[in-house]
């Protein structure tokens, strides 16, 4: 790797340089789950401000954390010493229309970004579930789309420029500094703060979408014939009490746009009656069961076999809207292994016994009893082994084969915490470690250092030695790295550390860090 040398001062350090700062910003997640009161809050506009923060924070001996919209609820962009938020540095540099190259600035929201690229007749290859994040957001955290013929949107990255602790800005790609590279591609913001990225944008496409509920087992027969392969585009809801599934598949076409047929229930009537339902349910939690039916009949069907259709641009048609405050545990496990999982996750939540026909031993060794969950779980899948690039070094995805996500998301009704949360999740996790599972990186997950190096081996130690060369004193890490990457006897001189949390029913968990 090229050794880490520090700019000259005329080059980011004069004092013509701004520092757009202000004292004591409150920050908080997306969902409200984590915050945090940071000393310093810099929105830097050019790559000299970028560099300058550095310096200065180096010198200051402060730990620099880097945060865009926040949609992340765990606690990863919590921090009381510099938060860096990168919103106002997010212009598009260079369009190449001809071969889909685009240079941007990397605090570029997802939507902003594919706005622009669809100004020049291109679009993103894939996406998440949703467009808020910055790009080096979503590059930094593992962000996936659900398709099996694409990975992580990381996979279209071809070079990025990370400016790392001393303020030296380098570049590096596949065939430059390609150890950095392979850890900047996932860094968990431990490295450094990206400040440009180069990316392979596709002409732009339509998809025409189909939505389907049915009975669970028409999707569980045909997962290992043509549920993951009918489409480009396919992702499922699967509803546990009910035992349905909404089945989304999406293909390339060239017809007229079309969106989905309106219907009373949609908007506002929907948003307020389920939400509403949710909150009662924390105080009566068995009317669950009964939610799922009702909530998901009205939007998509009470009758199996109920579907609905649309066509919309791609930046449109990928989206989902994620409603409210939430927690969300994913976990990556071989897409084979999916039926099993479903299927033992729903004898344990619905409490089935040998005399019942959908009945398969399922092993969680933790009671469901009086438990009741929020559903759906999400359904998704990618495939990390068709790529070209370089593979993360913290990827959790399978690597001889297509990889299963599955998400089981928790609603917080008016920002309250649902009372089945640290149980539910407790069954999952065992369950997805049971499968031979990863957590997805920026996801509410309980798993820490000890399990995660099993998981993850020479691969975790490699991205350690390359963290550790580009910023030994640890500026850019704190509590969430120290329980999940950090080598156990580790010590840097600027990791922050947690002094404490406070409980508030109103602004989720706040969380102080001392240096």
């Amino acid at each position: 790797m090229e050794s880490l040398t520090a700019p000259t001062p005329a080059s980011t350090a004069n004092q013509v340089i701004p520092f757009r700062s202000v004292y004591k910003h409150a920050q908080h997640t997306w969902a409200r789950t984590f915050s945090c009161i940071a000393d310093v809050y810099i929105q830097p506009q050019s790559l000299p401000e970028i560099e300058k923060i550095a310096i200065l924070a180096h010198k200051c001996r402060r730990r620099v954390v880097t945060v865009g919209c926040g949609h992340s609820p765990s606690n990863i962009t919590c921090t009381s010493n510099w938060l860096v938020n990168l919103d106002k540095y997010n212009k598009i540099l260079s369009v190449d229309e001809k071969t889909g190259i685009v240079v941007m600035q990397s605090g570029i929201r997802l939507y902003a970004l594919c706005e622009e690229l669809e100004r020049h007749g291109l679009a993103m290859p894939n996406l998440g579930s949703i467009n808020q994040q910055s790009i080096a957001g979503a590059i930094s955290t593992g962000t996936h789309g659900s398709s099996a013929r694409h990975g992580l949107m990381s996979e279209d990255v071809l070079s990025l420029k990370i400016t790392l602790a001393h303020g030296a800005t380098k570049d590096c790609s596949r065939d430059t500094n390609p150890d950095l590279f392979r850890a900047a591609l996932l860094s968990l913001g431990s490295l450094g703060i990206i400040s440009e990225v180069t990316f392979r944008a596709v002409p732009a496409f339509t998809l025409r979408w189909q939505q389907t509920i049915d009975a669970d087992t028409q999707m569980l027969n045909s997962w290992s014939k043509d549920l993951w392969t009918r489409s480009e585009f396919v992702r499922v809801w699967w509803l546990p009490y009910t035992r349905r599934a909404v089945v989304w598949q999406a293909e390339k076409t060239d017809e007229e746009h079309r969106d989905p047929p309106a219907s009373y229930y949609d908007g506002r009537l929907g948003y307020y009656v389920y939400h509403n339902l949710l909150y009662l349910a924390q105080y009566v939690p068995r009317i669950l069961p009964w939610v799922e039916w009702f909530v998901f009949g009205m939007q998509y069907g009470f009758s199996n076999g109920s579907t609905t259709t649309a066509v919309q641009p791609s930046r449109k048609a990928l989206l989902m809207n994620c409603l409210y405050s939430q927690f969300v545990n994913e976990w990556a496990i071989p897409l084979h292994k999916g039926p099993e999982a479903l299927r033992r996750l729903s004898s344990w939540l619905n409490q089935l016994t040998p005399s019942d026909p959908d009945y398969v031993p399922h092993n969680i060794p933790f009671s469901a009893k009086g438990l009741y969950v929020h559903a759906p779980v999400e359904v998704r899948v990618s495939d990390t082994t068709l790529t070209s690039n370089a593979r993360p070094l913290l990827d959790p995805t399978v690597k001889d084969g297509p990889t299963l996500y599955l998400n089981a998301t928790l609603y917080r009704p008016y920002w309250r915490d649902p009372p089945c949360r640290e149980r539910y999740y407790q069954a999952f996790e065992w369950l997805m470690k049971d499968m031979g599972g990863k957590p997805h990186w920026a996801k509410n997950f309980e798993t820490y250092r000890p399990e995660i190096e099993l998981m993850y081996g020479d691969d975790l130690d490699e991205f350690r030695r390359i963290r550790d060369a580009v910023d030994p004193q640890g500026m850019f890490l704190g509590p969430w790295h120290r329980d999940r990457i950090l080598a156990e006897n580790s010590q840097y001189a600027l990791e922050e550390f947690e002094a404490y949390r406070t409980k508030s029913v109103e602004d989720g968990i706040t969380i102080f860090g001392q240096v």
